[in-house]
């Protein structure tokens, strides 16, 4: 056996440059080398449809007093409003041959959508109606009395009860799917419910520019540049045209003279999910890659860490739940990372794309408005946070010590085509070297073979006369060569490079304050409880010896 063999028995072939000696791949390097569509942009927004006007007890009764010209104000005026225009949606629908469809209990909704979704063939219309009975806020009338002469008179109160919604499910041909509920009883409140990619594709389709699609999503797009403009110009006026065009389609609860009067519906934000999408070149890789970011990442729910997701400070009284979930669907795993009602969502999609996604529940965590004229600054928010997270998995999963560069020291390299013989961590020659380092951090002329080789041979047990000069050189020359020392030009003298003190003080501490410690705590020979690793090992070889022995008994 040659002699360079039995240095580096392991050693087969020189690693292609950029190639990564292990099987494992870094966040970075995923990201950049591996990844064939990037999108960022809305996903899914769960919109309030309200009349500012007609949210509060006096709005309704200005309404029915001021503006109708009542003498009082009484739910009871409001029934006949309620009852036309349940009966003109009943009617729009028989008119456009649309199913009323009366949801059951637990019944998915999204589930009968997409079976209706299957069978459209127009570019765009109402699929079907939907009828529910939900909570919501409604206005009631309760009997007050005048403390001087007890008469009594009606007084309107904010209450809630159990009232029809009605869904209407349409396609319309720049939104694509969507969904318009209102509420069957006064003041008629709605939600509007629309995805941003499924915006995307019909903008796509209209311009022609093939792609294909991932669900929620984009898996190849012929002009990614393109995709990425139509997501960054879904604004919060062409979502308000959307609803305008669809009011004025659909039957409306109020007449035409109370629209002129300025009682018109608007928009606020309920949710708004936005996304990041990394579309993998190596779905594998990726699968393996997103299951180790979740071990190495399960910190991030800790304040100090959501601080640094959300750009904002957090205090013993941030109210909420800091906190990190790994959650399984079947077999995909998934990250949530909370702070306060918004939520972060990471999980590999469809075996494809590294999928992440910040959920605002509710645009006060972050000092904004609700009303939809903030998407810019919800917008701003959310993507950065998408931005932080992977910027924060970077640092915890790419490490200045990482396993690439952990690789490039302990094992064999050639550089420049000389062999140069590795640095193991094991060996205790080496750790002896990285001791003796760290004495020369401090040194501004550096240091010498001969200054080297004094405490080397301590640490070794030896005398200096037992360190030849051949074997100082081969150790200056694999520490030179691996990039932890150059030397000094034209002396015989070297110094450490940056990287060399940070390994070397690196080496000496993990050996010399974890290692040796901890290896001595998990000793046959340790005292019980002289340390609490000790404990919690002989803990858990207790409880192992139980199982054992249940399944022997069992068998």
């Amino acid at each position: 056996m040659s002699r360079r063999a039995a240095v580096c028995p392991e050693r087969h072939r020189r690693p292609e440059p950029g190639e990564r000696v292990s099987g494992h791949r870094s966040v970075a390097e995923i990201l950049e080398r591996h990844v064939t569509l990037e999108l960022s942009g809305i996903d899914r927004m769960y919109l309030n449809v309200y009349m500012p006007r007609l949210q509060t007890p006096e709005g309704v009764a200005g309404f029915l007093v001021k503006h109708r010209g009542h003498r009082m104000a009484s739910s009871v005026l409001l029934d006949p409003i309620s009852k036309s225009f349940v009966s003109r949606l009943e009617t729009f629908g028989r008119k456009e041959k649309v199913d009323l469809v009366a949801f059951e209990k637990g019944q998915r909704k999204d589930d009968v959508a997409a079976a209706y979704r299957k069978g459209f063939r127009r570019r765009e219309g109402v699929l079907f109606i939907g009828k529910a009975q939900e909570r919501a806020r409604v206005v009631r009338t309760i009997k007050r009395s005048n403390p001087r002469t007890g008469a009594k008179f009606p007084w309107l109160v904010s209450s809630s009860a159990m009232v029809n919604q009605y869904y209407v499910y349409a396609m319309d041909e720049d939104f694509g799917p969507f969904f318009l509920k209102f509420c069957s009883y006064f003041p008629y409140n709605g939600k509007l419910c629309i995805n941003g990619h499924e915006y995307l594709k019909q903008q796509l389709k209209k311009e022609r520019i093939e792609f294909e699609a991932l669900d929620n999503g984009l898996l190849s797009c012929a002009a990614p540049e393109r995709a990425q403009e139509i997501c960054d110009n879904l604004s919060a006026e062409t979502i308000t045209r959307l609803l305008a065009k669809w009011l004025q389609r659909l039957p409306h609860p109020l007449e035409e003279k109370d629209r002129q009067a300025g009682y018109l519906y608007d928009l606020s934000v309920l949710q708004a999910e936005f996304s990041l999408t990394h579309v993998l070149s190596r779905p594998l890789s990726g699968r393996v890659l997103f299951e180790e970011v979740i071990r190495e990442n399960l910190d991030l729910g800790r304040p100090d860490q959501v601080q640094l997701i959300f750009d904002r400070k957090v205090t013993r009284r941030t109210p909420g739940r800091f906190r990190t979930r790994v959650l399984t669907d079947g077999v995909v795993p998934s990250l949530h990372i909370d702070y306060k009602k918004t939520k972060i969502k990471q999980y590999h999609k469809e075996g494809r794309a590294l999928r992440t996604e910040t959920t605002i529940n509710d645009t006060g965590d972050f000092g904004i408005g609700r009303r939809l004229k903030n998407l810019p600054a919800l917008r701003r928010i959310g993507f950065a946070a998408n931005r932080r997270l992977l910027d924060v998995q970077r640092l915890s999963h790419d490490a200045t010590l990482g396993e690439d560069e952990l690789n490039r020291i302990v094992r064999c390299a050639e550089v420049d085509g000389r062999h140069v013989a590795a640095l193991r961590f094991d060996d205790p020659r080496v750790q002896a070297l990285m001791t003796c380092l760290v004495l020369f951090v401090f040194q501004l002329r550096g240091f010498s073979s001969r200054d080297l080789r004094g405490p080397l041979a301590q640490l070794l047990g030896l005398g200096p006369e037992q360190l030849p000069a051949g074997r100082m050189t081969y150790d200056l020359r694999r520490m030179r060569l691996h990039g932890l020392m150059e030397r000094i030009r034209k002396t015989h003298r070297y110094r450490l490079t940056p990287q060399g003190r940070r390994v070397a003080i690196f080496f000496n501490r993990v050996y010399g304050r974890l290692l040796r410690p901890g290896l001595s705590a998990l000793s046959p020979q340790a005292p019980p409880g002289a340390h609490a690793l000790t404990v919690a090992v002989r803990h858990l070889e207790h409880e192992i010896d139980q199982v054992l022995e249940a399944l022997r008994l069992a068998a």
